[in-house]
């Protein structure tokens, strides 16, 4: 897809991926960088190739679809600790995060070739291009790589990642950007197991969803959520398509929607693009692409861009044997929210996304509604919220009709599978009686054949010696001749001896 049509995202199809033509050179082929959109414009910066830390940020222009390199500079005021040495301006690095925070990109976490004993954060003026350390207090993590960022208003949550000892962790920190300020939370319940190159999303400013990731011997595909009010961690269970386990992928939300793309297994990568409906907990397998495609990469970044009021979702790079530097764009078809209602404000959205979650988790399929209005009403009271509680209750008792409507109709399609299981069933296990019956036949058949070989083994040696016997045979014949012909020359001769002797006996 070209460059000279500005509208280009017009003239995508829904829910398909396409790699887009751009203008000019591209910046090289990486995986574990990290990714942002300003405007319209996706900003890439650092990250790995063939074991070497990038320190580049490259600029993506999505309405000329052309690619150029930032330049960046050091602040005016700071001082320069030795004039003779080269100061880096923005560190190499790799498996970091980026977003943007004002008029400026901030980037957090990663490895690079200096480890440091504690976590730092960069920025970038987007305006004057200078880079430099932002000054954080508090009680600031350890430096780590593979961590996740989320934003929460005005609050930076991390969580997880490994440290430049391979240490794996499943802590939790909060950055808070108005004082710049570190803080631990310490949150009840199982936590995720320590881990790294997982990805996270928040749903309902209340929720952060932890999805995938490895440690250094396993590949997770769980989901783990933190109520961030309560502070406690749960494990529900993913309803929809099953999805294998994965690391290195990366995810954007839009709405509701959790958009997850790429990811593998050090074996091979992840083919599907995944969406997840958070207040749901459906998952499903939007689409696929082959197996040795740039999109089934590990290290792959996920953006979204706004054009033309329509979201556009943007990925770059990866590696799945080979390091990927192509821009692909997909056209989300737009997601009709299933709770106009509820979802007209924070406390409603957290208490529809609780809800939904629990009837998920219910082995019967099926909750009281006293069960459903209790929850809610604890969290009406526990936000402090003013929303109409008998407008919601109303609007929930309208789901839960839904959700059972829809719960019998797949009881029923549950029941007519079981039926045609069964019947194929019985149809393998009649189809096994043929076959055993078939192979009996057939071995008494190859014993028969193998009886039939042997003798025309026996036959075709019988032939073969046939000449020599008839030759014997005529020799004898000869012999045979020659032997009678020798006996009438005796007997003739004998006769002649006898009949003399008689004759001179009479005389």
């Amino acid at each position: 897809m070209g460059a000279e049509n500005s509208h280009w995202h017009l003239e995508l199809n829904y829910d398909q991926w396409v790699a887009l033509s751009v203008s000019g050179s591209r910046p090289s082929a990486r995986y574990k960088h990290a990714a942002a959109v300003v405007d319209t414009k996706l900003y890439i910066s650092g990250g790995s190739r063939n074991g070497r830390y990038l320190s580049d940020v490259q600029v993506f222009d999505l309405e000329t679809l052309a690619w150029s390199s930032l330049k960046l500079s050091t602040e005016p005021n700071v001082d320069k600790i030795n004039d003779s040495l080269p100061r880096e301006i923005l560190p190499a690095t790799s498996g970091h995060s980026m977003f943007k925070w004002g008029n400026k990109l901030l980037l957090v976490g990663g490895h690079s070739k200096n480890i440091s004993a504690n976590l730092s954060v960069w920025f970038i003026d987007l305006e004057s291009h200078h880079c430099g350390v932002a000054e954080t207090t508090g009680k600031v993590p350890v430096a780590r790589g593979g961590q996740s960022l989320t934003l929460v208003g005005s609050k930076l949550i991390m969580f997880g990642g490994e440290d430049g000892h391979r240490q794996l962790m499943n802590d939790v920190h909060i950055l808070d950007m108005e004082t710049m300020t570190w803080d631990v939370l310490a949150a009840t319940q199982t936590p995720p197991a320590p881990r790294f190159d997982h990805t996270a999303a928040v749903h309902a400013e209340r929720y952060l969803l932890i999805f995938g990731g490895c440690s250094h011997s396993i590949f997770f595909n769980d989901l783990h959520v933190l109520d961030l009010e309560t502070m406690e961690w749960s494990q529900p269970q993913i309803q929809g398509d099953l999805v294998t386990p994965r690391a290195g992928h990366a995810g954007i939300t839009i709405d509701e929607n959790w958009y997850i793309v790429g990811g593998g297994d050090n074996r091979s990568g992840a083919p599907e693009t995944l969406v997840l409906n958070m207040s749901k907990l459906v998952m499903t397998v939007l689409t696929s692409v082959g197996g040795r495609d740039p999109l089934a990469s590990e290290g792959v970044s996920l953006s979204s861009v706004l054009l033309d009021g329509e979201e556009i979702l943007v990925a770059f790079g990866g590696y799945n044997g080979k390091y990927n530097n192509e821009a692909y764009v997909m056209r989300p078809k737009p997601r009709d929210s299933p709770h106009p209602k509820i979802f007209q404000s924070p406390a409603a959205a957290a208490a529809a996304a609780s809800v939904t979650a629990a009837y998920a988790l219910s082995k019967s399929g099926k909750l009281e509604f006293s069960e459903m209005e209790d929850l809610n009403i604890k969290l009406a009271q526990g936000n402090g919220s003013q929303w109409d509680l008998a407008s919601d209750i109303t609007a929930i008792r309208e789901e839960k009709k839904m959700l059972e409507s829809a719960l019998a109709k797949v009881r029923a399609d549950n029941s007519s599978f079981k039926g045609k299981i069964d019947e194929t069933t019985g149809t393998h296990a009649d189809l096994s009686k043929e076959l055993h019956s078939v192979q009996g036949q057939l071995n008494a058949e190859r014993s028969r054949c193998a009886k039939l070989e042997a003798q025309i083994s026996e036959l075709q040696k019988m032939l073969e010696s046939s000449p020599s016997i008839e030759e014997e045979v005529q020799l004898l014949r000869k012999q045979k001749s020659a032997w009678e012909h020798d006996m009438e020359l005796a007997s003739a001769v004998q006769r002649q001896s006898s009949g003399g002797v008689w004759k001179w006996m009479s005389r």
